[in-house]
């Protein structure tokens, strides 16, 4: 498999130890983490070479960061160093019947100020085979939005699949746009959509039926397969679209599956039950890894969408954003070993 290049904002992340309140104690555990590069680390571990494409302030804070991906096997040669600061985002662990809140700091970030033509996108696609991007790069400013319609039309032009994960931010929409103003360009230049219950509704206006069932902790599929199959329907490029389906019991116990709809099919995966949660942030990014690598390795669309959720899976044990397994101990839960039991 050829590249693959994700671009996006990382952030500082700053968050309360265990599942305190922020400030609760005068301590906050600092490290990384952001959409696109959550997706580039889980493919690195994957063995898969991975690049993520930034812009980040030229101080040590940066330095760092770099030297964590690159440490997780990330190319960052095509990360730009711009006037700005890093984005931070403080994160308060939920619990039981308190949910995760997440508050941002990102305003005047390197990235949103960044402008078409900063990143010179014939040379990132040169040796690249998929590019993958969120809706959150779009929400963060309409410089940004600019260069993320911009990368994904240089993509196209280099026969490069896209993959986008809707990611639909209601407290990132600032600078006078909605998402379904934005979004849709986008989209008309995007082959592969991954979203969850209500992001096709939130930032393309496509409503084939209520998805509000995620809070009731009930699912129906033929309702995601109706509104994936309204997705292809208006925008006739993409050919696929997964839906990531969370039932939401509590902050520390979620049922996990997904579904995804190809032109020639509709498949459902196994239902994870997840209980006692780490962290879910970045559980979505996740699937979204696990996806981009299922597609590309493995045997057909119901072996792709089952190491995606497993992947996910997985992931709601890790503390942090990054999704730090193998392909091993993905397929190993995604064949039914699901135990936890150690291994000797």
């Amino acid at each position: 498999m050829k590249q693959v290049v994700t671009f996006g904002e990382v952030m500082l992340r700053l968050k309360s130890p265990g599942v305190e309140r922020l400030l609760q104690t005068p301590a906050l555990e600092a490290t990384f983490g952001g959409g696109e590069a959550n997706v580039a680390v889980s493919l690195a571990n994957y063995g898969v070479d991975s690049a993520f494409v930034t812009l980040l302030p030229d101080n040590v804070l940066t330095d760092a960061c770099l030297r964590e991906l690159r440490g997780l096997g990330v190319d960052t040669r095509h990360v730009q160093r711009a006037p700005g600061r890093m984005g931070i985002y403080f994160l308060e662990t939920g619990a039981v019947q308190r949910p995760s809140k997440v508050v941002y700091d990102r305003e005047g970030s390197a990235i949103s100020q960044a402008k078409p033509g900063d990143i010179p996108w014939d040379n990132v696609f040169e040796n690249a085979g998929w590019f993958h991007i969120t809706g959150i790069t779009p929400a963060i400013s309409q410089s940004a939005a600019d260069v993320a319609i911009e990368a994904v039309k240089a993509a196209q032009k280099h026969g490069v699949t896209v993959s986008c994960d809707l990611n639909f931010r209601k407290n990132l929409w600032k600078y006078g746009k909605t998402a379904q103003q934005v979004m849709p360009e986008l989209v008309k230049h995007t082959d592969v959509i991954v979203a969850n219950e209500e992001d096709c509704q939130k930032s393309l206006g496509l409503h084939a039926d209520s998805v509000h069932a995620v809070e009731k902790g009930e699912l129906d599929t033929a309702q995601y397969q109706r509104t994936a199959q309204l997705l292809m329907d208006t925008y006739p490029n993409v050919s696929k679209v997964a839906i990531t389906m969370r039932e939401s019991y509590s902050a520390d116990h979620n049922g996990w599956s997904a579904c995804l709809t190809t032109r020639d099919g509709f498949y459902v995966s196994r239902r994870y039950d997840i209980t006692d949660i780490v962290d879910r942030v970045g559980g979505g990014d996740s699937f979204a890894g696990g996806l981009i690598y299922g597609l590309n390795h493995l045997d057909g669309p119901q072996q792709a969408l089952e190491f995606a959720v497993a992947a996910s899976c997985l992931k709601h044990t890790i503390h942090g954003d990054y999704n730090r397994v193998t392909v091993a101990e993905v397929q190993a839960l995604a064949k039914g070993s699901g135990s936890g039991r150690v291994e000797r």
